[in-house]
């Protein structure tokens, strides 16, 4: 009897381990009783990755740990694959795009991606619903079809009007930034508990940010890497929300242009983020006076910036554990 329980519960074991570590991109959760404004009690959150410099692969995904482990979320992680195998140089193909069909918010950190029009009709779709949605980064200039495609127009107009900015040039990548509270909307319920703190992004510019995005954090460009150096250029903002009209509601959305994979290592970075999702999800009240718990679940070991092959390789989609059993 006794050997018959044992072997029941490793095989018990066995499905659950196999389940959290499907290649799905879809994972689920139980609920905790937090409540959107979409009217969905578990909100399914999809992050969308694919960018060949910033290891979205590996942030996005400790953002979800974090949303399914300490509050109950729904999880959805699609990434740039080759042959099954997470490619971020891949720039034409990112799967498990069809769950954003019936999510409650897009997460969005992309980089110069030409993905065919049966994947992007997802996004597209999405951005046009109504529904939550937030941006990191590159997603400022998250596609790159040229100026002899169709699509063109998604390179730089479609992000000026969805995420309030597009691409328009950096500071350089020897340098980092100091990030700053607003102080007009450092009552913002996004800011709760968030203090000043250096980011090893290197300030992006943002001249043409939409007159009405309500502005959270600004920045001041650092000379080098480190934390101290002097400040130069001028300051930019750095975080920010809006809404958008899109052909079938109005979407908060929440964006920064910061990212880089060190940023996160910050607890201030970590909880912009997540209170940046649950204010686009309306959940605002349910943030607590000392800000929301964003400690890590799992490991948070990214690889380092940079193009070519600078990702981990050989990585699947079900490699990566987004719920884990004892949380």
């Amino acid at each position: 009897m006794k050997y018959y329980i044992k072997h029941l519960s490793l095989l018990i074991m066995l499905i659950i381990f196999t389940a959290c570590n499907s290649e799905t991109p879809r994972q689920a959760n139980a609920g905790t009783g937090y409540t959107t404004a979409v009217g969905s009690e578990v909100p399914h959150i999809v992050f969308v990755t694919g960018d060949e410099e910033y290891r979205s692969e590996e942030s996005m995904p400790m953002l979800a740990r974090i949303l399914a482990n300490r509050y109950g979320f729904r999880v959805s992680v699609a990434y740039a694959l080759t042959d099954g195998i997470i490619d971020p140089n891949r720039q034409d193909n990112i799967e498990g795009l069809e769950a954003l069909a019936d999510a409650d918010m897009m997460v969005m950190y992309n980089r110069f991606r030409n993905i065919p029009d049966h994947q992007l009709r997802y996004i597209l779709e999405f951005a046009e619903s109504g529904k939550p949605m937030a941006g990191f980064r590159t997603s400022t200039h998250a596609f790159q079809y040229g100026s002899d495609h169709p699509n063109h127009h998604l390179d730089f107009e479609w992000p000026q009007k969805v995420f309030g900015l597009p691409w328009i040039s950096h500071y350089g990548g020897s340098n980092s930034t100091d990030v700053l509270i607003y102080e007009a909307n450092q009552s913002h319920p996004i800011l709760t508990a968030i203090e000043p703190f250096h980011a090893r992004s290197w300030l992006y510019h943002a001249n043409t940010l939409l007159s009405d995005a309500e502005i959270l954090l600004t920045g001041r460009a650092v000379q080098g890497a480190d934390p101290g150096g002097e400040h130069f250029g001028d300051p930019h903002e750095v975080a920010w929300t809006l809404n958008y009209e899109g052909e079938n509601g109005t979407s908060r959305v929440f964006f920064t242009t910061l990212g880089h994979p060190h940023d996160f290592f910050d607890e201030n970075m970590r909880r912009l983020s997540i209170q940046g999702i649950f204010w686009a999800l309306g959940m605002e009240g349910q943030i607590p006076v000392d800000g929301l718990d964003v400690s890590y679940v799992g490991e948070y070991d990214p690889n380092p910036s940079g193009f070519g092959e600078q990702f981990k390789p050989g990585v699947r989609p079900g490699d990566i554990q987004l719920i884990f059993d004892s949380y």
